[in-house]
């Protein structure tokens, strides 16, 4: 069985708002004193969403959406999508070349520290590799040899 609450969901999805219009009479049924359940049954609204309303209205006086805290990002997802291709293009491009790189295909004039914020976003981190000793010929062959002029010995020997 369906509720009213599931119904609406359905037709809302989780990140859509309502509508400055379904605020307010939410705002006015409370007003009226009516309980939350009742108008969110009447108004076919979730009753978190109900509950949430009420609870901005009472704290800011106000049901208007505010605005975003902090700064918006400077790269879009196209710019994130042209920044992993060139970087799956050629690994060995350095910050600065990639900055250049999206001014002049898109025209985002950002900085080296925004590409390499954005790299560690998508999981790319510069490292450098671990440095593998050179081994000769001649070296290589030295552990086998002890190996085979060591087999035969005891346990006393080995631990001697």
């Amino acid at each position: 069985m369906q509720t009213a609450s599931t119904n609406i969901c359905k037709k809302m999805g989780r990140s859509q708002e309502l509508s400055e219009f379904k605020r307010g009479i939410v705002l006015g049924c409370h007003l009226c004193n009516k309980s939350i359940c009742k108008f969110s049954l009447l108004l076919n609204i979730p009753r978190s969403t109900v509950s949430g309303i009420m609870t901005k209205w009472k704290q800011l006086g106000t049901t208007a959406t505010q605005p975003q805290s902090g700064r918006p990002c400077k790269m879009k997802e196209r710019g994130q999508r042209m920044l992993m291709r060139t970087v799956c293009r050629s690994v060995q491009l350095s910050a600065e070349s990639m900055a250049k790189d999206l001014q002049t295909s898109c025209g985002l004039q950002i900085s080296t520290t925004t590409v390499r914020r954005e790299l560690h976003g998508m999981g790319f981190h510069g490292r450098a590799a671990a440095s593998k000793p050179y081994i000769t010929k001649c070296n290589a062959k030295r552990p086998m040899q002890w190996c085979k002029a060591c087999r035969h010995w005891t346990l006393e020997q080995v631990l001697a």
